[in-house]
């Protein structure tokens, strides 16, 4: 974002890096040099710090707002969410015991499934009779629990999948270089600059196929921001990543929201919701159950009986928790 700044020794405000670089400066600047701005954090901490800790509480500047939206399975209701907001430029993460909803309820707000009660509005517009790919294009992408990626194209190929607006794609104007090729060489350098974020450049000619799970993972994250989102849906954006590799996520979702992003997520690793985290809402049974600053919400004490459990006592937030090494995190693959 063009407000993004860093300070130099001197004193002087001088333009930041690209925000494809933002992840090197989010928690530790280059030596000799201040981090760079952190204004849209300050804003929301500033926001959210007289917003009541409890289930459906308005935030004062919302992007996506969801009410009375129920899915029902035969018998069982997946989702019944009587209000829901997601502050404007926030990291808020989206926790809960497995079952709870959470991934339903993100394929509700995204299109890929429909919810039998409810409307949702994103940056004020309606998205119930929204299908998924005109809600991506409005700014709203989402990853997957599961990896969806096309496996028999490269890596490279399915970052340019990613990326709109290309007027290649047309069958008259592929026929007239001048018309794309301008595009298409921004497109390249994007990708290139996002798989070396997301330390896949060396895998890009690599059928994307041949990847672990970790690694797709990263692809389908970074293939998400080829659009330049104003939000980022995340569902357990840390499984199956290597955990070498963990720190350097966090990183990256801290940066988004530095370029202006929101990012919503699901996620069972509590280290991460602890260390990122502006907010964090709390699903049980389909139902918001709590809501508030993290460690507001990891302190509540139906919280904990629920959800926490017995690692309610660990110190979430120690930062040694986060560098534990790969034979201590289990069998987490790269």
């Amino acid at each position: 974002m063009s407000d993004t700044t860093h300070i130099d020794d001197a004193g002087a405000t001088e333009p930041a890096a690209p925000f494809y670089d933002l992840a090197t400066w989010a928690t530790k600047a280059p030596e000799g040099e201040g981090l760079i701005s952190t204004a849209y954090g300050d804003k929301v901490q500033e926001d959210l710090a007289f917003v009541r800790a409890e289930p459906g509480v308005h935030k004062p500047d919302p992007i996506l707002v969801a009410d009375g939206v129920t899915r029902r399975f035969g018998g069982v209701t997946a989702v019944d969410v009587g209000h829901f907001e997601i502050e404007r430029h926030g990291i808020t993460a989206l926790i809960g015991p497995n079952g709870a909803g959470k991934t339903t309820f993100f394929n509700l707000m995204t299109g890929f499934d429909r919810p039998q009660t409810g409307s949702w509005t994103f940056d004020g517009v309606e998205l119930a009779s929204v299908s998924p790919e005109k809600v991506a294009r409005m700014g709203m992408v989402r990853t997957f629990q599961l990896t969806k990626v096309m496996s028999r194209l490269t890596v490279m190929e399915n970052m340019l999948l990613g990326a709109p607006d290309q007027p290649g794609e047309g069958m008259f104007r592929a026929l007239i270089p001048p018309l794309w090729r301008r595009r298409e060489k921004a497109v390249m350098d994007k990708a290139e600059t996002l798989l070396s974020r997301f330390l896949l450049d060396k895998k890009k000619n690599d059928y994307a196929g041949s990847l672990s799970g970790g690694q797709r993972k990263l692809l389908e994250m970074a293939r998400a921001l080829m659009s330049d989102p104003q939000m980022v849906m995340l569902d357990e954006p840390m499984a199956g990543v290597n955990p070498a590799l963990k720190q350097s996520l966090l990183d990256h979702i801290v940066s988004l929201r530095e370029q202006g992003t929101t990012v919503l997520f699901v996620e069972h690793d509590m280290n991460m919701v602890r260390h990122i985290a502006d907010w964090v809402t709390v699903m049980a049974q389909g139902k918001i159950v709590a809501e508030g600053p993290p460690k507001t919400v990891m302190n509540d004490q139906a919280v904990i009986d629920a959800y926490l459990g017995s690692h309610a006592n660990i110190d979430l937030g120690d930062e040694s928790v986060l560098e534990m090494d790969a034979a201590t995190m289990g069998a987490a693959t790269e």
